[in-house]
């Protein structure tokens, strides 16, 4: 048993040391050879624990054998040991009578063996918990009172218990023990310890915690849910907010209060974030899913005048309704258009220009992809216009997560079509995996363009993402296109559209490679996509080989070649491709570039299989030019017997090298068939 207590820990943050804390020691287990079951972790405000099942007592004995000079170099033609004999000897503190005798690599040794016993785990747990702690995620560590010491919080108590035996160690100036403590409130005293299995039921009674986060995250949601009913409502469920409060109470109290219903003229998305944001509370709607002014906190405290706790809840809510409703009502005193100034006033990136710059430039790019995609220019363009407007009001400036979508109702009170209202709010989507789309055509438009022209931007100007780092999301942003020309089944040029944005940050002088690399880069996005849709890579890479600069085509073609990957044939015709490439590879291109000497083919399996790919070819064409790829791709696999049959029969690399050009030519005939839709020898 494993915890340490400190003072309240981030709550945002205590999941995620939680599960590191876990990693780190199931690490330091393996590399000290010591075996283990089950880790349980446990992470409340005030502690981070862990309960190991089955921990060896110490690690495994090892036989430790070295190998001296051969025999030849260790004795003298007396049998006298040699210096070299002798200095084996002494550097493995025995005498060389003492030393073994083995055969290494043909060659008779002199050897030393013996058994290491392995060290107790009671030794070293002490300095793989350090090393545990020191390896957790803790951006910006402290210190406090005279200590040198640093950790996140102020460390209080530390517990490491091996069965029943206290582990003696001491981190942070603490001297580990078996008393860890209850609730700060309904029992700050020591909870005394027997052996590890005790830690979760003691704490729990008398200690009033529930030292599991799993647990307690489930306990409050099922109290919320049980607040909501006695209102014959249902909860607003937020899973972040629900692990935050999680992170913040130890033992877990709901109470319902309420607000005065004039604050319901506020948007609801504005009195969820308010609610959320400032109180941590849980919005109620009734079941026809409208907002109700009643609201649900979670105490860490089982008051007694839980009247008290909930009226002081209310009392911090008004001023916070207040203010946003003061918010709204103020920054509708102005129309979006009469902000556009202020836009000029604030930097998007120092090389990149300003807002207005960002706002200019996607305008344009949104009114070259409506005419490319068929959609109507006009509220795409006054959408572009206004798009960045509400940045500069003071509720978005209060609430970030807002963006875009007070744009849309201060769009709608400033007399803006329903289009431009509505695209205002969608070019932020899809804002994180798994988030909705934008569904109309201007709201398609505006995110595309938006999205591109951060790319492009950041692409220009060599801030590519590196490693974990990426402050403009873009990694987020490419998958986002992605996905509104896949799952919108919009057919655009991608590789088009990349240089038409790049076009507007000529005075950046991109290279001439950096379209290239950007495209690469979307397209590197899909990978995990479809990894997480159950493609398997290697069907994934067919298509990739081939770079079709329009994602739809692209994903046309991976579930065609999908499809083709399951059928009997594929195994043989992938290997074939496969053969037939490094075939080709070897002889260049050239060596069957010409055109087929039909005088030249003597075996009757080549002109079968000549013939089998021209109908073939006649067959496809239709099919390739629709991008009808998965009934191609079936009829292609027709020539699996011929193919066999081919290779089965045919010497290619004949010495005569017109008959072996000519061959090679059916062969490349075949690849070029296939590769009208993917390089399926990668499969």
């Amino acid at each position: 048993m494993f915890e340490i207590g400190v003072e309240e820990l981030p709550p945002k943050a205590l999941r995620r040391l939680s599960e590191a804390l876990v990693e780190q020691f199931r690490a330091g287990f393996g590399k000290a050879g010591l075996a283990h079951g089950e880790i349980s972790p446990f992470a409340a405000p005030r502690r981070l624990a862990l309960l190991v099942a089955g921990l060896a007592e110490k690690q495994p004995d090892r036989h430790i054998e070295r190998f001296g000079p051969a025999l030849a170099a260790a004795f003298d033609e007396a049998g006298a040991p040699t210096a070299a004999a002798s200095g084996f000897a002494r550097s493995c503190g025995v005498e060389v009578a003492e030393l073994g005798r083995s055969k290494r690599q043909g060659v008779e040794k002199l050897c030393f063996t013996r058994l290491e016993a392995g060290t107790a785990a009671v030794e070293l747990l002490p300095d793989l918990a350090a090393s545990a702690l020191a390896a957790l995620p803790i951006p910006r560590r402290m210190r406090w009172g005279g200590s040198r010491a640093e950790f996140i919080r102020p460390v209080h108590w530390l517990v490491m218990l091996f069965g029943g035996e206290v582990v003696p160690a001491t981190l942070f100036d603490v001297a580990a023990g078996n008393q860890t403590f209850g609730h700060r409130f309904h029992h700050n005293l020591p909870i005394v310890l027997a052996e590890p299995a005790e830690y979760a039921a003691k704490l729990a009674e008398p200690g009033r915690v529930i030292a599991d986060f799993a647990m307690r995250r489930e306990k409050i949601r099922d109290l919320v849910n049980a607040e909501a009913r006695r209102l014959d409502a249902v909860v607003a469920m937020d899973e972040n907010l629900l692990d935050e409060v999680a992170s913040l109470v130890e033992y877990p109290v709901a109470l319902t209060g309420q607000f005065d219903p004039d604050f319901l003229e506020l948007p609801s998305e504005v009195l969820v974030l308010t609610l959320k944001h400032h109180q941590k509370c849980f919005c109620l709607e009734s079941r026809d899913g409208r907002i109700i002014p009643h609201f649900v906190t979670v105490s860490n405290l089982d008051s007694s005048e839980p009247g008290q706790v909930v009226r002081g809840n209310e009392r911090v809510i008004r001023p916070r309704l207040a203010d946003a409703r003061f918010f709204y009502e103020s920054d509708q005193s102005r129309s979006l258009e009469a902000r556009l100034p202020e836009l000029d006033k604030v930097v998007f990136q120092e090389r990149l220009g300003t807002l207005g710059d960002k706002s200019r430039r996607v305008g344009w790019l949104a009114g070259w992809l409506a005419e490319d995609l068929g959609f109507d220019p006009i509220p795409c363009g006054r959408a572009a216009t206004l798009g960045k407007c509400d940045l500069v009001t003071d509720m978005v400036g209060e609430f970030a997560e807002l963006q875009g979508l007070m744009g849309s109702y201060y769009a709608r009170h400033d007399g803006e079509t329903e289009a431009v209202a509505t695209a205002i709010f969608e070019q932020y989507l899809p804002r994180h995996t798994g988030d909705r789309l934008p569904a109309s055509p201007a709201g398609q438009t505006l995110a595309l363009a938006e999205k591109l022209d951060t790319l492009a931007g950041l692409f220009a100007i060599g801030q590519p993402p590196t490693g974990s780092k990426d402050p403009f999301a873009l990694r987020r942003a490419a998958i986002g296109v992605l996905r509104i020309l896949i799952e919108g089944e919009l057919d655009l040029d991608l590789s088009q559209a990349i240089d038409y944005a790049l076009a507007f940050h000529s005075d950046l002088k991109p290279d001439a490679e950096c379209g290239e690399r950007l495209f690469d880069f979307t397209l590197d996005r899909l990978r995990a996509w479809y990894a997480e849709a159950g493609v398997g890579a290697s069907v994934y890479l067919c298509v990739r080989a081939l770079r079709p600069p329009r994602p739809l085509d692209f994903h046309r073609r991976v579930e065609a070649v999908a499809d083709f990957a399951g059928r009997p044939e594929a195994a043989a015709l992938a290997q074939a491709n496969k053969r037939v490439s490094n075939l080709l590879a070897k002889q260049g291109e050239a060596a069957a570039a010409a055109e087929f000497d039909l005088s030249l083919l003597r075996e009757p399996a080549e002109k079968q299989l000549l013939a089998a790919l021209r109908d073939a070819r006649e067959a496809v064409a239709p099919l390739f030019a629709e991008g009808e790829y998965r009934r191609a791709l079936l009829r292609l696999a027709g020539l699996r017997e011929d193919v066999d049959r081919f290779f089965d029969e045919v010497m290619i690399m004949v010495d005569d090298p017109a008959l072996r050009a000519n061959r090679l030519r059916i062969l490349r005939e075949l690849r070029s068939l296939f590769l009208q839709a993917a390089d399926i020898s990668l499969l």
